[in-house]
């Protein structure tokens, strides 16, 4: 019997809470590959939830900046320089460079893994010298990945302008289980995720107030002690239910529960204007109709299936009169409601990892 290849896959993040790495490592397990997801151990970090696949965390007492970036990728390189490898994949530009020398090193075939545009997001962006940076480095290393993939076509159609390459779609699409779509008593709208700066809280926490329904918010983020501090100066505490986080095993039942999802963000950068959330996905997994603003990536599959809501400009007069016509208009609803069952059954992880397992054949066969 042949072995098993070996892939390593590098992150910044703690691999007990990044979903699309437990996802991807875990497809590319049961894909027969040997995999192993090397990732931080921060100073208050968890012990490793057992996986199917490997997992390795580094230890970094410094948690940010420059410094962090250096000792982090410095301790990588060295990790990587003495594993047996058959293939090494850097998840975004935070781990390219040590991804980068080690497979020119050892003549190891290389690939990356794009999350996002990521010299285009807006911590990078509003920091001209921190961009610059990272454009040096995604300019010196990203052409010379022939294999990868990323997120949508539009991230597609920017890599391949900017630097000639030709990567694969692997959306990070919910995987697809059986449902019974609940009575919903209750209608009220959800949010998921980050409470930050540009997720548009002002705007939505004020159309409320016209709203008849509750809106709960399962997150944080950089502007929670904000969007609490406006709720209760637009005296809307009853109306607006801050959940706090929602460990992911318990997110589902809100999800599937909710009347109405919200995907709503500022396009404060191409990466953010070009981009296609998680949530979507999640919201469309369970039956739900969402409001979204008019993205590339959201309208292309709203043209395909009609799951959501579009809004051409971002207003509480805009948001107020989008979530009363999904909450009153009773055939209209529905209409969104079928179309979300329609789409998830193209849009799944199931239908996404073939194109992932699809990226490493060919890599593995080019050899």
């Amino acid at each position: 019997m042949s072995r098993k290849k070996h892939i390593v896959l590098t992150v910044t993040s703690d691999p007990n809470y990044d979903q699309r790495m437990i996802r991807i490592c875990t497809s590319l397990h049961n894909g027969g590959y040997d995999v192993t997801l090397v990732g931080r151990e921060r100073p208050a970090s968890k012990p490793l939830i057992e996986r199917p696949f490997k997992q390795v965390r580094i230890k970094q007492r410094i948690d940010e900046g420059k410094l962090f970036y250096a000792l982090y990728n410095l301790k990588l390189f060295f990790f990587l320089l003495f594993k047996k490898i058959d293939a090494v994949c850097a998840i975004d530009l935070d781990t390219i460079l040590p991804v980068f020398y080690i497979s020119k090193l050892r003549g190891i075939p290389r690939v990356y893994d794009a999350h996002e545009l990521f010299c285009e997001i807006e911590e990078v962006v509003s920091r001209p010298a921190i961009q610059k940076m990272w454009y040096a480095i995604e300019q010196h290393t990203v052409p010379h990945f022939k294999y990868g993939y990323t997120v949508n076509q539009s991230y597609v159609d920017e890599y391949r302008r900017m630097y000639g390459v030709e990567y694969a779609i692997v959306r990070n699409a919910t995987v697809l289980r059986q449902i019974a779509l609940p009575a919903k008593p209750t209608r009220y709208i959800l949010y998921q995720g980050a409470v930050n700066h540009g997720r548009c809280f002002p705007e939505l926490i004020t159309a409320m107030m016209h709203v008849d329904a509750q809106l709960i918010v399962c997150g944080e983020g950089n502007f929670y002690a904000q969007a609490k501090q406006l709720t209760k100066e637009l005296g809307l505490e009853q109306k607006v239910i801050f959940k706090g986080y929602i460990p992911p095993s318990e997110l589902p039942e809100y999800t599937i529960n909710a009347y109405i999802g919200i995907t709503l963000f500022v396009a404060t950068s191409k990466s953010n204007e070009l981009s296609l959330a998680n949530r979507f996905f999640d919201y469309m997994h369970s039956g739900v109709p969402q409001l979204c603003v008019r993205y590339p990536e959201y309208e292309n599959i709203n043209k395909q299936f009609k799951v959501a809501e579009l809004l051409d400009t971002v207003t509480p007069e805009s948001i107020a009169a989008a979530l009363n016509k999904l909450l009153n208009d009773a055939a209209y609803y529905a209409t969104l409601q079928q179309n979300c069952m329609k789409a998830r059954e193209v849009y799944c992880w199931q239908e996404e990892e073939k194109r992932l397992l699809g990226v490493y054949k060919r890599l593995f066969d080019a050899q």
